[in-house]
């Protein structure tokens, strides 16, 4: 199924009409035509079947036949990240752990951060072509970047978790929370949080954990820490 993508849809909507990028790809590159099918989400758990009613290259526009709403996740997974030094690595991890399943995510900027300078606009498209891409319903909100200080601060989850690679005492991150209410993963840098920060973060009712007994990449950390929630959910 190709998935098309219309934020400002609701229940309510008879029919809508894409923008005219939207509308070129369709019928030009696609080569869609009018009474032609397409399927639509606004990103909020909704998919639409809709009806080609009028095939322009300028303005494309659909009448809506049906909808149904996708169940949302049991927990709200938010993964606070910060950004890698290559900015690929960061994208990589934007892309798969939407295909995976994660409801918000936050660049951190860090003590040990060597980029600081977030472009946000482009983290978005990534999500949403992942989003359109792995035929999911809900596209994941992606925050402004913020310090981690400030961060650590403002943030009320009761199951709130950071992974770091120091030589303290650990629980492993699958085996440290439960499935009733949302969780919070904090990932570093290369160069790991500063300790300064993991204690900080003890001290706001983080809890230490552990995602294996190798040392990963922020993108890989991230990546597994996503996967473990969707995989207990799922069983």
């Amino acid at each position: 199924m190709q998935l098309f993508y219309f934020p400002s849809l609701t229940e309510q909507t008879k029919s809508f009409s894409f923008s005219k990028e939207e509308s070129k790809h369709i019928v030009k590159v696609l080569r869609k035509k009018e009474n032609d099918n397409l399927f639509v989400t606004n990103g909020l758990g909704y998919l639409f079947s809709t009806k080609i009613a009028t095939a322009s290259e300028s303005k494309c526009t659909v009448d809506i036949l049906s909808f149904e709403k996708q169940e949302s996740p049991k927990i709200h997974l938010h993964l606070a990240v910060a950004p890698t030094k290559m900015n690929e690595r960061y994208e990589w991890f934007l892309e798969k752990v939407t295909e995976i399943g994660v409801q918000e995510i936050t660049p951190i900027i860090c003590d040990h951060s060597e980029r600081k300078t977030i472009k946000i606009e482009r983290f978005e498209k990534i999500l949403l072509s992942a989003m359109k891409q792995s035929n999911q319903y809900f596209l994941p909100k992606l925050n402004s970047p913020i310090s981690f200080k400030e961060f650590i601060k403002q943030e009320k989850n009761s199951q709130k978790f950071i992974a770091h690679c120091y030589e303290d005492e650990k629980m492993d991150f699958k085996n440290s929370f439960n499935l009733k209410e949302d969780i919070l993963l904090l990932i570093g840098p290369e160069g790991d949080f500063s300790s300064e920060e993991v204690i900080l973060a003890i001290q706001n009712n983080f809890k230490p954990v552990s995602l294996g007994n190798t040392r990963l990449r922020t993108e890989t950390a991230a990546i597994i820490g996503c996967h473990t929630v969707a995989v207990m959910q799922s069983n």
